[in-house]
């Protein structure tokens, strides 16, 4: 593996969250992980920290079901700001959710990488990060 990097987990489930952490933590696979509990939490950190790349996600782990803003609300106003991001990142979509529908859906938004059924076993988190590094996307 190659550095550390951020991921991000957006997420409204507690346990979750706790979950991804652990695991990631015992994989070394991140340098910061940072999480939030729906999608306009994640946005507005976005948008405070545009100018400070190395404090935005490599990666994001993003739910589909939440409060507030969901996972396809936040991917309708992230796709308005990146421009302005200047930092590639990879987007999952993470759901429990297994209809078609959803499924779909984040297929056809191309800033989303993957959509991923939850939940996300320990195999499948280095599995990601490889094919990542090998696609030179990290």
């Amino acid at each position: 593996m190659k550095d550390p990097f951020n991921i991000c987990i957006v997420d409204d489930d507690d346990i979750y969250q706790f979950t991804m952490t652990k695991i990631l933590e015992s994989l070394n696979l991140s340098k910061k992980i940072i999480l939030f509990s729906d999608g306009e939490e994640a946005l507005d950190f976005m948008i405070g920290n545009l100018n400070r790349q190395n404090e935005l996600p490599d990666v994001i782990f993003l739910d589909v079901n939440m409060p507030i803003m969901d996972g396809f609300q936040f991917m309708e106003e992230y796709i308005k700001i990146k421009p302005e991001v200047n930092k590639q990142i990879i987007i999952y979509m993470v759901s429990s959710s297994v209809d078609p529908v959803d499924i779909e859906r984040a297929k056809s938004l191309n800033e989303i990488s993957d959509y991923i059924i939850k939940p996300i076993k320990k195999g499948e988190l280095v599995d990601i990060i490889k094919k990542l590094e090998e696609h030179g996307s990290l």
